[in-house]
């Protein structure tokens, strides 16, 4: 039987994460939707080059001077970053004559990655395999096995994904190109440039994994907890309460939310500054995806830290403190709530001031502009050594 390899060449961190999962199976899925009659070779290499450059032109030339130098049959890219042809951002693009393509995730939003990378592998390497003509898209879904299972939603020969809730509202356009001095058979827009965008960004917050961002985080929580959890013993915050409006409760809250994501920033230099290195709106990107990263984070946070204090001031404060703190007859759970916010806010001011990550790692690792930096050094690094050899 004939054997055939395969070389996925993958950004480290969150993409080598998603791909380690998925090596084992993509033999069996290559062959039941691209050939059977062919033992298929998956080949790995993480390679940092991959997630140091925005330009898909860049991508396919170092795709294929990666599959020429191992010696691949076929090869496909996949990056965490957003790719461009000038400002045109690309979710995936295949050379059918060069047998390469890539893939990038943030085309996809914020949604489960897994079965959508395995999916589009599996469409790439159909239109490499069959080629991207419209007559060789008919030729290849009357080959293909069009029965679904559980892991792999059959696609049709012209989509990149199988269609579930996110792909129907947000659909990836499939792009035939027919320049002439043009390599590119077949490419994979959004349809639209601002629920293109919103979809890019969304992808991007979630290949900075903001929940796993959230272990950076325990360290102020402690501290937010345990100084909160002081304050809401004495009856100053609980007499606070009941001056406070909800309107005035609700700008204390975004205020402190607001003011914990930015002192972030601020403090551990996350901003992207203007530099010769990236355009103008790769930058924008990368700034507005940061701010939402931390968003999303610091919200959890704030939720984490609500219930915790509301469960320990249930169980230390009796109903008749609270009413005597009021100076009221009684009391529900209504003025513990409304309290409890209000000490989370405060609390979160508190933690804004006194930031320290028990990982900062983690806090810079969740950033595209700390990641580009070390991956462009360590591209720097391989390249001195080569030229040394």
């Amino acid at each position: 039987m004939q054997e055939k390899t395969l070389g996925l060449i993958v950004a480290p961190g969150y993409v080598e994460a998603i791909i380690k999962e998925l090596v084992e199976d993509l033999p069996k899925q290559l062959k039941r939707f691209v050939n059977s009659d062919i033992t298929w070779k998956i080949e790995c290499h993480v390679d940092s080059w991959t997630g140091g450059t925005n330009y898909a032109e860049r991508a396919i030339e170092w795709t294929r001077f990666e599959m020429e130098n191992k010696d691949w049959d076929y090869a496909i890219t996949l990056t965490d970053l957003p790719l461009f042809d000038d400002r045109k951002p690309i979710t995936a693009e295949v050379h059918s004559d060069k047998k390469i393509a890539f893939i990038s995730l943030p085309g996809f939003g914020f949604t489960p990655m897994k079965k959508r990378v395995r999916e589009s592998i599996i469409q790439m390497m159909d239109e490499i395999y069959f080629g991207s003509s419209d007559q060789e898209r008919r030729e290849s879904e009357v080959k293909q096995d069009q029965e679904e299972d559980n892991e792999v939603k059959y696609q049709g020969p012209k989509n990149l994904v199988g269609k579930r809730f996110f792909e129907v509202i947000s659909p990836l356009r499939r792009e035939v190109l027919h320049e002439k001095d043009s390599s590119v058979h077949a490419r994979y827009t959004l349809g639209s440039d601002t629920a293109g965008l919103i979809k890019i960004i969304s992808g991007m917050v979630n290949a900075n994994r903001p929940f796993k961002l959230f272990q950076a985080f325990l360290k102020i929580i402690i501290i937010a907890f345990t100084t909160g959890t002081y304050a809401l013993v004495f009856p100053t915050i609980w007499g606070l309460s009941t001056n406070y409006s909800v309107g005035r409760s609700i700008l204390l809250m975004l205020a402190a939310i607001i003011t914990l994501v930015v002192w972030i920033i601020i403090s551990n230099n996350l901003w992207e500054k203007k530099t010769g290195e990236e355009q103008p709106h790769i930058r924008r990107l990368y700034n507005v995806t940061t701010v939402l990263t931390l968003l999303i984070t610091v919200i959890m946070y704030y939720v984490l830290l609500f219930v915790m204090f509301l469960t320990i001031i249930l169980l230390l404060i009796p109903p008749s403190q609270v009413a005597q703190n009021l100076s009221v007859d009684s009391v529900g759970l209504g003025p513990y709530l409304y309290t409890v916010w209000i000490g989370t806010s405060l609390s979160t001011f508190i933690g804004a001031l006194g930031t320290a990550f028990n990982n900062e790692k983690i806090l810079l690792n969740s950033t595209y502009g700390y990641r580009q930096q070390q991956r462009r050094k360590t591209t720097e690094e391989i390249e001195e050594e080569a030229e040394d050899d």
